[in-house]
């Protein structure tokens, strides 16, 4: 038994000798036409089962039923964890990737949120087979001997329910603030758009009696540079020669991850470029350069010395949209035309200037509010296992159980809950075989 701590009126079980479920082997194979409602691990972030026809499924599956719970058993590092919901029309199944538990006795919700509590998640980790991530498997054999922690039914239904109210609000709570980073992004290419039109800067110019800059291209702005790639066997990925970018994956967000480098370089880049992605997925994606040798996805903008850069960089980052709808071909594609005659508003440098320092102002206030937010969600994820670890010490029902004792005695404690499902699995265990004896 565990060292958990928990009301003396609650008792412990292990999980196999509390499970009633017995496997029954399904072959959608055989009934082709047939539709199935498909309890598969590959669907669960979707948080309901699939509806699959018969010939769609290649694999054997099991049977399940109404308030069986599922446990994954695949890289079980990941919390998944399902109650099987009502029958429509269609047989349920299963993957043989979960290990089911089935227990009418005891509420379904309540062992549900047990087995995703980390009091169960950890022993569940800790034995594995498989070498790492997704290959590693949660073995049933030694799960069935986890103890599972069972409060009198009433309570079970109590908790159960004080569960379904807290995390819900709690999901509710990490949702708003997962949104967050997507109204900050849309913030900053606003904050872009504004200070790239000269709108941002507009009551500044008045103040300052500044006209109004130009509408120009980019090439009178600076030259571009196009990257030229290496062969593959002049690339090497342990510091020989001059560092090497080919694409937005080396970029970070914040900086250029150095990991390629070649002695035979064909275009370089020098520092103060702005680096442009002009092929494939991440077509369009602007960062700012370094000193490299770039390859034929790359190509290097390198403003002139009249420029601010951060202002150029700016303008290209926001203009990048407008760019990539150029792009042609079956792999989308800029050209050097497609950059350097695309227009964008060009003011005097003092304008380019406090441009820049404003963008730069209201950046660090979202990067502020930001920091804040995944510090929040930090918080609101470890929430859940900290109301979770309240339910199962008895925590959250500690008056409910001073107020209701009747609830919890007799007939209703979890002890006589215990001795009925003891009942239950010796009345279903086959009989034992006997030898007859030998007459001589």
């Amino acid at each position: 038994m565990s060292q958990a701590s928990f009301p003396k009126s609650w008792v412990e079980i292990p999980l196999g000798e509390m499970n009633q479920y017995q496997s029954q082997n399904v072959q959608p194979k055989d009934s082709p036409d047939e539709i199935f409602e498909l309890w598969s691990v590959p669907i669960f972030p979707a948080g309901k089962p699939e509806t699959v026809s018969g010939y769609e499924i290649g694999s054997s599956k099991q049977a399940v039923a109404p308030r069986d719970v599922l446990i994954c058993k695949i890289n079980p590092r990941i919390n998944r964890v399902w109650e099987v919901g009502e029958k429509d029309s269609y047989r349920q199944i299963a993957s043989s990737e979960w290990i089911v538990v089935r227990q009418p006795q005891v509420e379904s919700r309540y062992l549900l949120r047990f087995f995703q509590s980390s009091q169960f998640r950890l022993k569940l980790c800790a034995d594995v087979t498989g070498v790492g991530g997704s290959l590693t498997r949660a073995q049933p054999k030694k799960v069935a001997v986890f103890p599972v922690t069972l409060p009198p039914i009433a309570e079970q239904k109590i908790i159960a329910d004080k569960l379904d109210t807290l995390l819900t609000q709690v999901e509710n709570t990490k949702a708003r603030l997962e949104r967050i980073p997507q109204i900050l992004k849309r913030f900053r290419q606003s904050v872009l758009a504004a200070a790239v039109s000269g709108r941002l800067t507009r009551e500044w110019r008045a103040t300052h009696h500044q006209n109004i800059g130009d509408v120009k291209p980019l090439s009178v702005a600076g030259k571009i540079i196009a990257g030229q790639s290496p062969s593959r066997s002049e690339v090497n990925f342990d510091g020989r020669g001059e560092p090497y970018v080919t694409g937005p994956e080396q970029w970070d967000g914040r900086k250029i991850l150095h990991n390629k480098w070649t002695e035979y370089p064909k275009r370089m880049a020098p520092d103060g470029s702005i680096f442009v992605t002009v092929k494939g997925a991440g077509v369009g994606t602007t960062f700012p350069g370094c000193y490299a040798a770039i390859g034929r996805d790359v190509y290097a903008f390198v403003p002139n010395e009249k420029m601010n850069y951060t202002y150029i960089l700016f303008a290209i980052q926001a203009s990048a949209a407008d760019v990539v709808l150029k792009a042609k071909g079956l792999i989308p594609g800029l050209t050097k035309s497609n950059i350097i005659d695309h227009e964008i508003y060009l003011p005097p440098l003092k304008e380019q200037t406090e441009i820049v320092r404003r963008v730069e102002q209201l950046f660090a206030y979202a990067d502020r509010i930001e920091q804040q937010v995944n510090q929040a969600l930090v918080r609101v994820k470890n929430l859940t296992q900290s109301i979770l670890a309240k339910a199962f010490r008895g925590e959250l029902t500690e008056q409910w159980r001073k107020d209701n004792p009747e609830l919890i005695s007799g007939e209703n404690s979890a002890e006589a809950l215990l001795e009925r499902i003891k009942a239950e699995r010796a009345a279903k265990a086959p009989a034992k075989r006997t030898r007859k004896k030998a007459f001589s």
